[in-house]
């Protein structure tokens, strides 16, 4: 079991690393980012398949693509931006300078455990900050491989040892010590509501978003066919694990007889009430949801629920008649299981939309299929949600993969959703800028900074990480918990290696705990 000492190794190591990171260059960074980016692309297959196989959840191609938009998709999408260089505003008399955060501590969880890992690794190595992953319990197995996998890239890429660690072994404990310790510049809590509001009162700087629950409305204008097929796609996209998935679909009375028609030929069930009560029944049996349904199939849903859809079904609609808090369907519930309700016309169904996000899920995301743009403006302006998609799937619309906003794996809620960021989590979220101003005066000269920059260019061998000076055993500290077989894990040759290894593990801990003291 990986203990609190250990723990602070990693942060003195990450601590390091940052330090020494933050003095390179662009062109240093960007091969870094880059060959972190292959490594994960190059064995996205290998980690959709793991995490699908230990979690027990979601679909492997589904996860396959998102393991894939965020390593190399991710870097094409940033490609040409620099958060390293420094910016010249001779015009205001301004010039800024990138200031990483530091040790970025990076929460990820079970949902989706591989593709978080990546985005916030990248991320953390595009703003030149260390990252210390800790993944959810039921991922670590696959989150840490992974993590290995991006560390090894990085080293060989000539990244400081130490710039990329994983907690191994996660536990509560163990993840609140390191989120109040004063070594972790800033927290990027994905996770549950409780996981977040942790982080929130840590002590330190944390970036968190609240829970999704995504109304979906679809208008009398809008292409039935076409919103029929992208919302049964997006809802049994990896099975409803990202938090941007419909949650509750809302439509217009007058279509929505052939949208449940349109609904149906697009591969979902629709439910009578006698099958939505005992669904209901199922999924909220005490008014909670029963956490047994997230991430699984509709078929599978179906059975014990207790009926029965084929296997081809993607799935399952049930209809209820009002939104209300007291209505488990108007809850979040993270499996190809959507409610449905009809309104009579388009403002009543902007009305239930906002209800349904005020229920849960403020802040977060709503999707809209409609050719009226006074009424899509008018759902965006009133529904307490900072990401409106429309016409298209909400699950990969708002999460990035098919529009132009920004790919993430964390969505901000922002204020509404008591979230410190309002927009999908960004390179520049984890960067500040100290900014060098003149005097207004035409009269006081500003300096020529075109050209000049602090940092320094490193293209040779991985620095390694300092030894005590009073320890004489010529080894590299290996990276913690490494892989068996990754690269630059250090063999022993023999019982001699393996005690000078546990004599040096034993002193650089007692040192990191001194000088966290």
């Amino acid at each position: 079991m990986m203990n609190t000492a250990h723990a602070g190794h990693m942060l003195e190591r990450a601590r390091w690393a940052a330090a020494t990171y933050a003095t390179y260059d662009a062109a240093a960074v960007a091969a870094i980012v880059q060959a972190v980016a292959e490594a994960g692309y190059e064995n996205a297959q290998r980690y959709a398949d793991w995490a699908v196989s230990e979690t027990g959840m979601g679909v492997v191609e589904h996860k396959l693509r998102k393991n894939r938009a965020c390593s190399r998709g991710l870097v094409e999408h940033y490609h040409g931006e620099d958060f390293v260089s420094p910016r010249v505003d001779s015009a205001n008399k301004v010039v800024e300078l990138p200031t990483p955060a530091g040790v970025v501590l990076a929460l990820t969880p079970t949902t989706n455990p591989v593709a978080t890992v990546y985005f916030k690794t990248l991320l953390s190595l595009m703003t030149r900050n260390a990252v210390v992953i800790a993944p959810h319990p039921r991922a670590q197995e696959c989150s840490a491989h992974a993590a290995h996998t991006l560390a090894a890239a990085a080293v060989a890429a000539g990244a400081p040892d130490g710039i990329v660690q994983v907690v191994t072994e996660p536990s509560l404990p163990l993840v609140e010590g390191l989120m109040a310790d004063e070594r972790t510049d800033v927290i990027i809590a994905t996770g549950g509501t409780g996981v977040v509001r942790a982080a929130y009162s840590s002590g330190n700087p944390a970036l968190g978003v609240g829970p999704g629950n995504v109304p979906v409305f679809v208008d009398a204008t809008g292409d039935l066919s076409a919103a029929a097929g992208r919302i049964v796609d997006s809802k049994a996209f990896d099975n409803s694990l990202l938090c941007t998935n419909e949650s509750v679909l809302i439509a217009e009375e007058t279509i929505a007889d052939r949208l449940e028609r349109e609904l149906t030929h697009a591969g979902a069930y629709v439910l009578d009430q006698e099958t939505t009560n005992r669904l209901r029944d199922y999924m909220f049996p005490d008014g909670n949801l029963n956490t047994e349904v997230v991430g699984q199939s509709a078929a599978w849903i179906a059975e014990r629920a207790g009926f029965r859809v084929t296997p081809k079904t993607k799935l399952l609609v049930a209809p209820f008649d009002l939104v209300l808090p007291d209505e488990p369907l108007t809850h979040e519930k993270l499996s190809p299981v959507i409610g449905m309700v009809r309104v009579a016309d388009a403002r009543r169904g902007i009305n239930a939309a906002r209800a349904v996000a005020r229920i849960a899920g403020a802040g977060h995301s709503a999707a809209i299929h409609s050719e009226n743009p006074a009424t899509i403006m008018d759902f965006a302006a009133r529904v307490p949600v900072l990401r409106v998609s429309v016409n298209v799937g909400n699950s990969t619309g708002s999460a990035g993969l098919d529009t132009n906003l920004a790919p993430s794996m964390t969505i901000g809620t922002g204020f509404v959703g008591r979230s410190s960021v309002g927009e999908n989590l960004e390179p520049k979220h984890l960067l500040n800028w100290t900014r060098i101003a003149h005097n207004v005066d035409a009269a006081v000269p500003m300096g020529a900074f075109t050209g000049l920059n602090p940092w320094r260019h490193h293209d040779g061998p991985t620095p390694p990480y300092p030894a005590p000076s009073n320890n004489r055993i010529d080894v590299q500290v290996p990276p913690v918990e490494a892989v068996p077989g990754a690269a630059g894990q250090r063999t022993s040759g023999g019982n001699n290696d393996q005690i000078r290894a546990e004599l040096r593990r034993i002193v650089v801990e007692e040192l990191s705990q001194l000088i966290k003291r």
